[in-house]
């Protein structure tokens, strides 16, 4: 997000804007908490995990009367254009506020990879690369110890991260959110497919599960009472949301949050920017997200 922030920034300034920058989200544009932002202001961050701006869940957002409030600050700043960074509530957030005339653009973060309207999401190849890496560790444990290692990575609903991890890690099984851990069927390819690698010498078998699937450790608790074998469960949990963004998270933020300062001078509002079969392109806000 720091990317976006500081591409943002600069590209405004590059077009005579005024550049503000809303705390917390949603909940400093309720609360009017923000401040002016110059080129120093975005200066060293493009390598810095995080969001200088900081973020927050604000529920209250979903209300009328809170929506109003935060238009009517943008008003009263005489605020041309707003520019949201974030997921699917981000984009609904501000599909609600150019409804209530304020022209609105977003920028698809999202470590989930699961917002329409592009193929990629800010932050989401940073994760993957945690992932991946995290991954090639526990591998190295699990073939020393001759061991069966269940890792949970998150995703919420979507199986992006699973599914590219498991292939660019080398995976044996990903549960992903179309079938339940849970599901016998599942259940018994995993044990099948353990029993088969130890018959074939394997002395290890990593299985991913999205946490859109289900539970790691319900998984490893099944697969060790059928097969007996030692069986161990890890869950990365929120490192996979920090660190120091990959080189194409921060080309991709770039482009985008400049793409976004650009259009802010045009007439087009209510839309997200996104990243297409290598193009940037344009997408209704209301197509982007799901409720």
């Amino acid at each position: 997000m720091n990317a976006a922030i500081r591409a943002v920034v600069r590209a405004g300034l590059a077009e005579d804007f005024s550049v503000f920058g809303f705390l917390e989200g949603f909940r400093g544009l309720h609360g009017g908490d923000y401040k002016r932002l110059e080129s120093a202001s975005v200066s060293e961050i493009i390598d810095r995990g995080g969001t200088i701006l900081r973020t927050s869940r604000f529920e209250d957002f979903h209300l009328e009367a809170v929506q109003d409030q935060a238009a009517a600050n943008l008003r009263a700043l005489d605020v041309k254009a707003l520019i949201v960074i974030g997921g699917n509530g981000s984009m609904a957030g501000a599909h609600a506020l150019d409804a209530r005339g304020i022209a609105t653009i977003g920028v698809p973060a999202s470590i989930d990879n699961d917002i329409g309207g592009t193929d990629l999401a800010i932050g989401h190849d940073t994760a993957l690369n945690t992932v991946v890496d995290v991954l090639g560790k526990l591998r190295d444990t699990a073939s020393s110890h001759e061991r069966i290692f269940v890792v949970e990575v998150m995703g919420r609903k979507c199986g992006a991260i699973a599914l590219s991890a498991g292939l660019a890690g080398g995976a044996d099984h990903v549960c992903l959110p179309e079938l339940p851990v849970a599901d016998e069927r599942q259940i018994k390819q995993v044990c099948e497919l353990i029993e088969r690698r130890v018959q074939q010498g394997k002395t290890h078998t990593l299985i991913i599960v999205a946490e859109g699937s289900g539970s790691a450790a319900e998984l490893a608790d099944d697969i060790r009472g059928r097969t007996g074998r030692d069986v161990r469960v890890s869950v990365p949990g929120h490192i996979q949301r920090g660190g120091s963004p990959s080189a194409l998270d921060r080309i991709l933020a770039s482009r985008l949050g400049a793409f976004a300062a650009r259009l802010a001078e045009t007439e087009n509002h209510d839309v997200m920017v996104g990243f297409v079969k290598g193009e940037l392109k344009m997408t209704p806000l209301d197509q982007t997200y799901t409720e």
